[in-house]
């Protein structure tokens, strides 16, 4: 049994009532000389940095014991949330590594344990609750990108828990938005940012409740002329929430949220250049933009006390289009002396039609004499990624998808999915410490492929690729107390082939008819602990990813070398993740916390073989592409009345761009190791009132020029620079 100080309890009641504490009064007594004194207001406050929290057991119609989660508010960190600084956003979250591409401010890229960062797609990318990668069969990558002004927290879990949201190595992040005031009719925010680069974005919403109705809507607006030579961008999005309370225990919530950019690509650099120079351009005429809408219908019932129900059916639509003049940035894009004009772009233009229906249902028991919760499900997908690539373009410079008058797509394509999945997951209290959870989940569904290739016979592509799996994982729990868990679990998990998997590139490849998914499991054993100026959380993992995607060289029946597009091996990541944060100094007036946010990954590729171009080359042990064995992120954390400092120290290991693990830098800069990178960030914070917020940054602060990876595909091979040192400067109002 836990012993509370009687003061304690005092302090509890003073501080969650402040304004009323005793009164003595000669009504209370009936002796008249008793005199009767009214005390002063008094508040007792015992300030406290927020940190990472860890999500409930039970979650909504989640069950998240014995794995491990994360849970960042915005609110309580100083964090460049205008530009979107992905390690200034989870750098209390160790091991995850931030991939900088298009442009700073127009989208998170993000991986965790060692996995691939492109566009979060490695992960479930969810916003409160709703699926927003764009395609999970045919193309993961998260477009849909909300601004982080309208974010409240952001939850991420690790992989152990896929089978109750999806197939996913990497786990699940959602980000869940700010909600209206529900003590008024109306409210009102406004977030204005001015910063480096001709940083100019604005941001402004309106919520509030009236009768059984709630609603919350917003627009955004952003402008970028970017760090480096035409890399110029413009944001927006809007949102609206309406929510309606029907009863006590049944309420229904439509959504439709909606993200566009449009982002000038400024073209990959050679090593020599970025040395020379890392704000300079290759590229002046290409362009990106995604323009996403997610809307979304919600019922959350509450049949019972025990029991509740949640059906939610979303869609994402929209577009991914590019026009590029793509080539090594060894290859110029300049005028053509004998026409007097630039060479024909490349368009590329997918649209998504991707459908979700869920329904979720969490229902607590007893059974002998112990609490239980099952969660079970359903899922339904049904997507039509149409993908029209190859398209010859305009020799313009502007951002213009037509086609020249009388071609066509080069590559004219659907792919189509059906997919059912059923789950379950039992969570049972063995004693009042331990818990153990057990769950599955079967997989049932098909993707097709149908179109044209105008270089390829259709007979020689697969055109369906079936998803037929039966997924098992166990995790378990022991809390010392309160303040004290042991967990660790093991769960399957797989990732579908991609339609760029099975897209050959030229007459010159062929895809493997035997081509499978990914399969593999996720497995962590960790420790967390909190007490009053202390927090610490290590977790050791290993990650197991069967029948990773390459090419092999082979030979057709007339001999004829080509290139195999197919499964060539495995991978295994191992490593510790471990969050160590400490309150140094903790009264009314100030307050000191340092943390340090620190994961060794060793990542390595097994049973493998890579065509280097003119063999196939065994790559068992070689390091897989993007994985640094040291990323730490490191803070000081000051606080002086309303003001708060913030510091922030980051360094991120060296990592290899191909998995043969090429030393020496290419010509075209497209292979070679990526360097290691530290960096410095300072906030500065000053809330005026309860209204009013200024906030600073400053990025990178000793102009340090580095770069996070070497693409293979979009938006080119070659490196791309991340911003040097900038600053922003924000203004928050809220009424």
């Amino acid at each position: 049994m836990i012993r509370i100080p009687v003061y304690f309890v005092f302090l509890i009641l003073v501080s969650t009532n402040p304004t009323r504490i005793f009164a003595q009064s000669d009504t209370a007594r009936s002796q008249p000389t008793i005199r009767t004194q009214f005390l002063e207001p008094v508040t007792i406050r015992q300030p406290r940095f927020r940190s990472v929290e860890s999500l409930p057991d039970v979650y909504g119609t989640y069950l998240m014991a014995g794995k491990r989660s994360e849970v960042i508010r915005l609110a309580s960190f100083d964090v460049n949330v205008a530009e979107k600084t992905g390690r200034q956003i989870f750098a209390r979250i160790p091991g995850v590594f931030v991939y900088d591409m298009d442009g700073t401010g127009n989208q998170i890229n993000i991986a965790t344990r060692g996995l691939d960062p492109h566009r979060s797609w490695e992960l479930n990318v969810r916003q409160n609750g709703i699926v927003t990668n764009s395609d999970l069969y045919g193309y993961p990558a998260s477009h849909y990108s909300p601004p982080l002004e309208s974010i409240d927290r952001v939850e991420l879990v690790r992989g152990t828990t896929s089978l109750q949201y999806g197939s996913q190595f990497g786990g699940m992040i959602n980000y869940v938005t700010k909600g209206a005031d529900t003590t008024r009719a109306i409210g009102v925010e406004t977030i204005t940012s001015v910063g480096s680069y001709g940083v100019r974005s604005t941001y402004n919403a309106l919520g509030g409740r009236i009768g059984k109705w709630t609603y919350y809507v917003y627009d955004y607006r952003r402008h970028s002329d970017g760090y480096r030579q035409n890399s110029r961008s413009d944001a927006q999005a809007q949102f609206a929430s309406l929510h309606y309370q029907a009863s006590n225990r049944l309420r229904l919530r439509a959504e439709l949220g909606r993200s566009t950019y449009r982002y000038q690509i400024p073209g990959p650099l050679t090593d020599s250049m970025f040395v020379q120079n890392p704000r300079q351009s290759t590229r002046s005429r290409n362009y990106f933009s995604p323009d996403i809408w997610v809307p979304s219908l919600r019922l959350d019932w509450q049949l019972t006390d025990r029991t509740q129900l949640v059906w939610t059916t979303s869609a994402l639509l929209g577009t991914r289009s590019s026009v590029q003049f793509d080539a090594f940035a060894t290859v110029a894009d300049a005028i053509d002396p004998q026409t007097g004009q630039y060479k024909p772009r490349q368009v590329d233009i997918d649209r998504f039609n991707s459908y979700t229906s869920e329904l979720r249902l969490l229902h607590r028991y007893a059974l002998l004499n112990r609490e239980a919760a099952l969660a079970i499900g359903v899922q339904g997908i049904n997507n039509d990624l149409h993908r029209r690539q190859l398209g010859l373009g305009s020799t313009g410079t502007d951002y213009d998808l037509t086609l020249a008058e009388g071609t066509g797509w080069g590559r004219d394509l659907h792919f189509r999915t059906r997919n059912v999945a059923v789950f379950a997951e039992n969570q049972l209290r063995l004693t009042s410490r331990f818990t153990v959870s057990a769950g599955i989940r079967a997989e049932n569904g098909a993707s097709r492929m149908s179109g044209t290739i105008r270089y390829y016979a259709p007979a020689d592509v697969p055109n369906t690729i079936a998803h037929r799996f039966v997924l098992a994982g166990v995790n378990a729990q022991y809390r010392f107390n309160d303040a004290v868990r042991i967990y660790g679990g093991w769960s399957q998990a797989y990732r579908p082939v991609l339609f760029k998997d099975i897209i050959p590139a030229s007459v010159y490849e062929r895809v493997a008819p035997t081509l499978k998914d990914a399969t593999g499991f996720n497995a962590e054993l960790g420790i967390e602990g909190h007490w009053q100026a202390l927090r610490i959380h290590v977790t050791l993992f290993d990650l197991l990813y069967r029948n990773r995607m390459g090419n092999l060289v082979t030979t057709d029946p007339a001999g004829q070398s080509l290139v195999l597009r197919t499964n060539i091996g495995d991978s295994r990541n191992q490593g510790v993740e471990a969050l160590v944060e400490a309150d140094l100094v903790r009264t009314r007036r100030m307050g000191v916390q340092v943390f340090s946010s620190t994961a060794y990954i060793d990542a390595r590729y097994v049973n493998a073989s890579l065509s280097d171009g003119k063999e196939n080359a065994v790559i068992n042990g070689n390091r897989v592409e993007s994985v640094p064995v040291w990323t730490s992120r490191n803070g000081l954390v000051v606080r002086y009345g309303r003001v708060r400092l913030t510091t922030l120290y980051s360094y991120v290991g060296p990592t290899v761009s191909d998995a043969l693990n090429t030393r020496v830098p290419t010509a075209n800069g497209a292979r070679g190791p990526v360097p290691a990178y530290s960096l410095w960030d300072v906030t500065v914070s000053c809330r005026l009132n309860r209204h009013v917020l200024i906030r600073g940054s400053l990025n990178n602060l000793l102009n340090r020029p580095y770069f996070t990876k070497r693409p293979t595909f979009y938006p080119g091979p070659g490196i791309w620079p991340s911003d040097g040192r900038s600053g922003v400067v924000t203004v928050g109002f809220t009424v």
